[in-house]
Order: structure tokens, then C-alpha cells, then sequence
């Protein structure tokens, strides 16, 4: 049972510990969004898109560390969650439509996470401290990553696609 399927519909949630919550696991009803609502929100956002963009962002730090990067990264930029294709679209129509969702609201958490982890590992490899940068690739920015990417797909999942 997914994460979003898990957590969308909020009065059958155990409030105590919500992660041991079940729900019937069937697609965008059981999210609790009709299906014009859920077509509006795959027709906002390319899931598949997004989870591409944000697993290609591991190379790319890769290639900073490697001295193989043309890309002008600033850390201060890569740190804000709002600047990507996601994040727009989290920070915008799809907070507006999904917003009042628990899931979504940790989503949007993790996925600025994601943006302060990437942040990191270039502010430490752009100052000098590749074997600090190159940990943390592997560790805080591989979970963060994870997280974003497992929960883009349990919402494509929850949105029945």
C-alpha cells in the first residue's frame, strides 16, 4: 500500500500513529479526488518528468565532483525547491489542488529537503572538501532523493496512472 494511499483520505487516519494506517489501496477514488480532478493534476505535472529530473540531478552532482560539470550550480539557487518544474507546480496549482493533504504537505517538505541536500554537496565540493561533498552525495542527498522520487510515484500511483 502506498505512502499517498495511506495518508489522502484524513478522517480514516489514525491520528496517533498514522503510518500504521490502512486504506483499501484502489487508485485516484481512493485518494479521494475525482477522476476530472486527478486528469487536471496529470495534466499540470509529468510525473515521470519530474522523477527524471530529480534522479538526473545525482549525475550532474557526480560531474561537479568529477571536475566534468560546464554547468554554472550555484548553491544558493539549487537550494530553493521553488525554481524547478516540481517545484512550481508544488508551490502552485498542485498546492492549490492538493495542498490540504497530509502526503502532499510532507512531499513538499521532502522535496525542499531534496533542494537543501543538493545544495550541500555542491557548497562543499565548490569549496574544496570533495570527500565531505562525495559523503554526502551518498548519504543525506541519496535519502532525500529517494524519498522524492518514491513519493512521486506513489502519487502517480494514487492518481491511477
Amino acid at each position: 500500500m502506498g505512502f499517498f494511499s495511506r495518508f489522502f483520505k484524513t478522517d480514516k487516519l489514525d491520528q496517533a500513529d498514522p503510518a500504521l494506517s490502512r486504506l483499501p489501496d484502489d487508485a485516484a477514488s481512493e485518494i479521494g479526488l475525482d477522476a476530472s480532478t486527478a486528469a487536471a493534476v496529470l495534466s499540470e505535472i509529468d510525473i515521470d518528468t519530474a522523477i527524471a529530473a530529480h534522479e538526473n540531478w545525482k549525475l550532474r552532482l557526480q560531474n561537479v565532483l568529477d571536475g566534468n560539470s560546464a554547468e554554472d550550480l550555484r548553491p544558493e539557487l539549487v537550494c530553493r525547491d521553488d525554481r524547478c518544474d516540481l517545484g512550481k507546480w508544488l508551490h502552485g496549482p498542485g498546492g492549490q489542488r492538493l495542498g490540504h493533504y497530509p502526503a502532499f504537505t510532507v512531499l513538499v517538505a521532502r522535496h525542499k529537503y531534496f533542494h537543501v541536500q543538493a545544495s550541500n554537496v555542491l557548497a562543499l565540493a565548490q569549496g574544496g572538501e570533495a570527500d565531505k561533498a562525495a559523503q554526502a552525495l551518498g548519504s543525506g542527498y541519496r535519502h532525500a532523493s529517494n524519498q522524492v522520487v518514491l513519493m512521486l510515484k506513489e502519487l502517480k500511483r494514487g492518481l491511477g496512472r
